[in-house]
């Protein structure tokens, strides 16, 4: 039977996996897994768990004094909850996670004793020689430290084969650069932190600390398990490599929203379930714009913790897809022609009380200082848009952006209608009448701000920087991207903003000017400069050269490192020249390989499969073209059909045997010049016209790969 026929019978015929039962409610589950301040009173005396307490919520390292208990108390929590290892849970510049399992195991006089120390719990020293490094160490310099981030909670991995203990980490090299995501992320909070406090502190607000909150929503689609392991593109890439359009994809709009497969239920409900034990607050799932494609968005957090979160979340959909016979596909592009996957970053300032700096108060002079923290984001991306694109590219985002209502991947900021009237307002006044006598603030339209309803800003899909009320919405970023970069990237901007608009409204208080008056004027000189970068309306670009044959992620990736960027982040010591080249590299190595890899899989495809597959079906038209010839001397019938069919298959298979001949040579010679790369994302897109026209072509009985109308519509 064919083997795609076979797969569909299977998928068919099985019934649903049962979710795990449900017993108690979200609420009493709800960290279960997680070392929180309840938790730590249970295990660490009262001494201990204050300054466990202080070191985490001031982001301190922890105390040596205190490494011991508090390892101790680790231990024994992680043993009661069935812990039988630990691991440093950290975030190199592969773009996911990385964790050494060490087990518990140790011997005291010969005999066999559990162990966790407070040095095991502070710092290992992992082989960091298999990472990239983007040139930050040679080869043969092996070493690398991890250290706890104790301002993000321990937390317990409970698989179905075993129970581990996860300390999450940064990563560094034996020189003290940073080899990971997260050392650099934490630098840029406390950039931002620094430089919101003194700006509130000008507007006569005192605060102890200022966070930038974030909100992750993450999507991703499900293809059965079955389908997957019979497409070599699919698993080897990450995304089909050919496919003709489905009759129906997403034309009939009828996905979003819809009612959830029984089978992708039992998988969501699973998935809620280890998500909130380990302390992730997922508060809303549902089907997204493509068919197979899902969404889950947990609730806003530490940015820290959030997209510690957020890396959880994307391993927690892989393990739990394959127990639900799925497998999930977190590329940004896996099906063409239909939406592709994003990762939504909602963005904010949260005082340590709770009050967002970026929603509009019910007061004049909180509405300056919204306005001063809001206008100074929107020139900081104006100003910085290059860097802020750099973060966001990928050999799968770069097939994304701008296709089927994705945000385009140059930047621009959506701010609707109401603020951009305000902003436009207060670059060119209204004109008063005259012997008016009014409140300049009131005059600008900044006291009338309270009016501004949370959510009368329009939500628009294709913007790649939104504001949305009470907060910015990046929604350029990628499925499959670790958030930590384009976070990193934005709050060190906006801190950089924030200390040149405080210093220049001082500059302009010292001589004379009023607070008010000094505001506003550099409100308007900040809105005339940056009003370029704000559009309102459809984001869509018009189509020009194809994202599929160009490479743009290259020519941006150079943002990175460019003057103004190294001396921007060593200005706020949150990147070295070093560490910034590093990370350049890094992604465009990630880039080549990630193009070579799809050469080289459609490489094998055409020569061992597809070559023999037409070779086949050509033999079985021959035979039957010679049948009907032999039929045509008893009566006048015409093997014309068949014969149009030949002479189709040849001359396809003739051109995707050169495509395939061009592709290899091209993969082996190409010198990793964007004109190289360009060759072979030329070849690859051109070989899938090809493709996709043997698939019209052959059989339905005889085509043994997965169709796009099965892996996105049957499960």
């Amino acid at each position: 039977m064919n083997p795609r026929y076979k797969a569909t019978e299977y998928i068919l015929n099985r019934k649903a996996a049962s979710p795990s039962k449900v017993e108690k409610r979200a609420a009493e589950i709800f960290g279960e897994n997680v070392f929180h301040k309840a938790v730590m009173r249970r295990y660490l005396s009262d001494s201990v768990y204050q300054a466990l307490t202080r070191a985490m919520e001031n982001g301190e390292v922890l105390d040596k004094n205190i490494a011991s208990p508090v390892a101790e108390g680790i231990k024994a929590w992680a043993i009661d909850k069935g812990a039988t290892h630990f691991t440093h849970w950290f975030q190199p510049l592969t773009g996911r996670t990385a964790e050494k399992h060490q087990s518990f195991l140790d011997f005291f006089e010969g005999e066999a004793i559990d162990k966790f120390s407070g040095t095991e719990l502070s710092q290992q020293k992992p082989d960091a020689s298999a990472f990239p490094s983007g040139g930050l160490r040679t080869t043969f310099e092996a070493r690398g430290y991890t250290a706890w981030d104790s301002s993000s909670p321990v937390f317990i991995l409970d698989t179905t084969f075993g129970t581990t203990l996860c300390i999450p980490t940064i990563f560094v090299s034996y020189t003290g650069q940073s080899l990971d995501y997260k050392m650099p992320l934490l630098r840029s909070i406390s950039a931002i932190n620094q430089a919101a406090l003194e700006l509130c502190e000008l507007f006569g607000q005192k605060h102890q600390k200022i966070t930038p909150s974030l909100g992750l929503e993450q999507e991703y689609f499900l293809v059965d398990k079955q389908y997957y392991f019979l497409r070599p593109d699919l698993y080897q890439s990450g995304r089909t490599l050919f496919g003709a359009p489905a009759a129906r994809g997403q034309h009939m709009h009828d996905q979003y929203f819809a009612a959830i497969p029984e089978r992708v239920y039992a998988f969501m409900n699973d998935l809620e379930w280890e998500a909130h034990r380990m302390g992730i607050p997922l508060k809303t799932r549902h089907n997204e714009m493509a068919p197979g494609q899902f969404e889950c968005v947990p609730i806003y957090e530490n940015m820290n913790v959030a997209i510690d979160h957020g890396l959880m979340i994307m391993d927690l959909i892989d393990r739990i897809a394959h127990k639900h016979e799925f497998v999930a596909l977190l590329h940004e592009k896996p099906f063409e022609g239909i939406s592709g996957s994003s990762k939504h970053n909602n963005w904010s300032l949260m005082t340590e009380s709770g009050r967002n700096l970026l929603a509009p108060g019910s007061k004049p002079e909180e509405n300056l200082l919204f306005l001063s923290f809001f206008v100074s984001v929107i020139r900081s991306v104006w100003q910085y848009a290059p860097l802020l694109e750099a973060s966001l590219m990928s050999a799968g985002n770069e097939k994304r952006l701008g296709k089927q209502d994705a945000p385009p991947m140059d930047m621009s900021i959506f701010v609707g209608r109401q603020l951009n009237k305000v902003l436009n307002d207060i670059e060119n006044p209204p004109r008063r009448k005259k012997n008016e006598q009014t409140d300049q603030l009131m005059h600008l339209g900044i006291a009338s701000i309270p009016e501004l309803l949370l959510d009368n800003t329009d939500n628009n899909r294709t913007s790649p920087f939104a504001f949305t009320g009470d907060k910015f919405e990046i929604r350029a970023v990628g499925a499959s991207s670790n958030s930590s970069l384009v976070m990193t990237i934005l709050n060190t901007i906006v801190a950089d903003q924030l200390f040149d608009f405080r210093a220049r409204v001082q500059g302009k208080m010292n001589r004379g000017r009023p607070l008010e008056a000094a505001a506003v004027d550099m409100l308007r000189e900040y809105i005339a400069e940056s009003k370029g970068i704000r559009r309102e309306g459809d984001y869509m670009p018009a189509e020009t050269k194809s994202a599929d044959t160009a490479s743009p992620t290259l020519r941006k990736l150079r943002a990175l490192t460019t003057f103004d960027s190294i001396k921007l982040f060593k200005l706020h010591k949150v990147m070295t020249e070093e560490e910034l080249t590093a990370r350049q590299t890094v992604l465009e190595e990630k880039y080549h390989r990630q193009v070579e890899v799809e050469a080289m899989a459609l490489v094998d495809l055409v020569q061992t499969q597809l070559i023999p597959l037409v070779h086949s079906y050509q033999d079985s038209l021959i035979t039957l073209l010679e049948k009907k010839q032999r039929l045509n001397s008893l009566k006048n019938v015409k093997g014309r059909l068949e014969e149009q069919t030949l002479l189709q298959l040849e001359e396809i298979l003739t051109a995707l045997h050169e495509k395939a001949i061009l592709l290899h040579q091209d993969q082996e010679t190409q010198n990793r010049e964007e004109d190289g790369i360009e060759s072979l994302l030329t070849l690859i897109a051109e070989a899938r016209v090809f493709i996709d026209q043997l698939e019209g072509l052959i059989p339905d009985e005889l085509w043994p790969f997965p169709k796009y109308r099965e892996m996105l519509f049957l499960r």
